[in-house]
């Protein structure tokens, strides 16, 4: 039922609170590196929980260390974005994985960058446990800011109790609702959610097929890999570190002479371009 992207982010971390209340042991802190979603700290705070910053690794991903030290038995689990918002792979996330659910905690995986991997990579292989997936970004439907718009979420098996009710259930033949979730976290949204929606995205997926999805993340990689060939003599190019879906880059140079970043947003918007987000994650 979530209706947009942070909608998900926030059913994903409710059901990460739930499990561990079920389990009669309330944990009250979440890891959020700093190359995540930017909406990650806001989401955790608002589930009830105190947010702990990680930094990034001088590659511009994280490192198992880091999350090893910060790792405890008050950690409900982290917030991984993969590829994280400066385009780059997390490529500890099977190690970080590890590392959380070793002291019982839970990976939820943030699906804002799922261009990516799409075709490519399944999250649950990756130690994935709850993910949202964006459909505005991935699966060519509205922006929830716009709507409508949605946020469906999946989990893994043990986490499937506390799915927000009802949910779609195979009974002999045919489907039904299930109303009667004991565990569950409730409702998200009125009625059944942005059900259209849905189907549009599930549309979109069948019409592209596996082979389609594939092509879907070969040339989201391709085009921010464009991107940065064309840019990375201009800009300063932080990290030397593979690009996939998108590239960050930075004013540094542009600073020596007097121009930041909001000058070259604004600069773009008076020659017709919509300029990207900007002062984030650098």
């Amino acid at each position: 039922q979530p209706a947009a992207g942070a909608h998900g982010e926030l059913t994903g971390m409710l059901i990460i609170r739930a499990a561990h209340v079920a389990k009669g042991k309330p944990r009250h802190k979440v890891l959020v590196p700093d190359s995540a979603h930017g909406t990650n700290p806001a989401t955790s705070a608002f589930a009830g929980f105190s947010v702990v910053e990680l930094k990034s690794g001088p590659h511009g991903y994280l490192e198992p260390e880091t999350v090893a030290a910060a790792m405890d038995e008050d950690v409900a689990g982290i917030m991984l974005t993969n590829p994280n918002t400066l385009g780059i792979f997390e490529s500890n996330i099977a190690k970080i994985a590890k590392i959380v659910h070793a002291k019982g905690g839970y990976v939820y995986g943030d699906g804002a960058n799922l261009n990516a991997l799409l075709g490519r990579a399944r999250p649950g292989d990756l130690g994935v446990d709850v993910m949202h997936m964006n459909l505005h970004k991935t699966f060519a439907t509205p922006h929830g800011g716009g709507g409508p718009g949605a946020g469906p979420v999946g989990v893994v098996k043990e986490l499937e109790p506390f799915l927000p009710a009802p949910v779609v259930i195979k009974d002999g033949e045919r489907y039904r609702l299930q109303f009667d979730r004991p565990q569950s976290i409730g409702r998200m949204r009125t009625f059944w959610g942005n059900f259209g929606v849905l189907v549009r995205a599930w549309a979109y997926i069948r019409e592209l097929g596996p082979q389609g999805l594939k092509a879907v993340s070969d040339l989201a990689v391709l085009n921010a890999n464009y991107v940065r060939a064309l840019l990375e003599e201009a800009y300063h190019l932080p990290y030397e570190t593979a690009s996939l879906h998108e590239v960050v880059l930075s004013d540094k140079k542009q600073k020596e002479h007097g121009v930041t970043t909001m000058d070259i947003a604004k600069r773009l918007i008076d020659h017709g371009f919509h300029p990207p987000t900007i002062y984030f994650p650098l």
